[in-house]
């Protein structure tokens, strides 16, 4: 059976939905099948979104273009200045074990409002981790509003 990849900057795309729980310190279980995507680096961003109750995390090539682009706005501006001190005051860096475990910071998962379990979807170009009463809430996309979004990005 031959399998097909959709590939992103040279990455493969994150697709699914997992749920897990935190286990007894506290720590998230990357599913194998993205672990493989990711590559030798052993490595992801943490990242608060800036306008909903989630976390996403990026790999390090994805954080690096992200940074190239906002790279290019003025250090001079003020915006720009506090953006780079909210975003690196609130973001982190985490390596998972052998098992696939890491421990994301207690500022970022109150800021998901994550206590015991948490949904993990692949989007793409990354992978959102939400409460999930908090995802039940916001609902994902209905069909509707997915067929608009998609003629919206020409897919």
């Amino acid at each position: 059976m031959m399998q097909s990849t959709i590939t992103i900057t040279g990455e493969e795309a994150f697709v699914n939905t997992y749920r897990h729980g935190l286990d007894s310190k506290r720590r998230i279980t990357i599913p194998s099948e993205w672990r493989a995507q990711m590559g030798s680096e052993n490595s992801l961003y943490v990242l608060p979104d800036v306008s909903r109750k989630c976390l996403f995390m990026v790999t390090p090539l994805m954080m690096k273009l992200r940074l190239e682009r906002i790279r290019s706005q003025p250090m001079s501006d003020s915006k720009t200045r506090d953006f780079y001190r909210a975003l690196g005051a609130r973001s982190e860096r985490v390596s998972w074990d052998t098992q696939g475990r890491f421990r994301i910071k207690d500022d970022l998962l109150g800021h998901a409002q994550i206590r015991n379990d948490v949904v993990m979807l692949g989007t793409i170009d990354r992978i959102e981790i939400w409460d999930p009463a908090s995802l039940e809430q916001m609902g994902l996309v209905a069909e509707k509003q997915f067929e608009e979004a998609a003629k919206h990005v020409g897919f």
